[in-house]
């Protein structure tokens, strides 16, 4: 069984940082590609960035140069920091870890809410 366990998020004011961390426990592989997503209130979930066990990363365009991903394979470890938050980016965060040949092969973590607010 898989288990990541997601932690970091909490309240920050706008242009502020935080850092979220997602550990990874059980049966996983450091071949898994490991991304972030969020989801507002009344919206869908959406992806944030990811990173193939190689380091190469994707992002969605509206984090480009504000977000980073990475992870430590030895401590099955991916971590978003994020800089310059607005309040648009407020929502429950969600740890995602899938294999990269198999799509069916995928798990969630339970979700950390980030709040950027005044």
């Amino acid at each position: 069984q898989v288990q990541l366990v997601e932690s970091g998020g909490g309240l920050v004011q706008p242009g502020g940082s935080l850092r979220l961390s997602c550990a990874a426990s059980g049966s996983i592989s450091n071949i898994y590609i490991m991304g972030w997503y969020r989801q507002a209130p009344g919206k869908q979930r959406e992806l944030v960035a990811a990173i193939a066990s190689g380091g190469s990363t994707n992002y969605a365009d509206s984090m480009k140069g504000r977000f980073t991903i990475s992870r430590d394979n030895a401590k099955n470890t991916v971590y978003l920091h994020m800089n310059s938050l607005k309040p648009e980016d407020t929502a429950v965060y969600y740890c995602n870890a899938r294999h990269p040949l198999i799509p069916k092969i995928g798990y969630w973590g339970q979700g950390t809410q980030v709040t950027v607010s005044s």
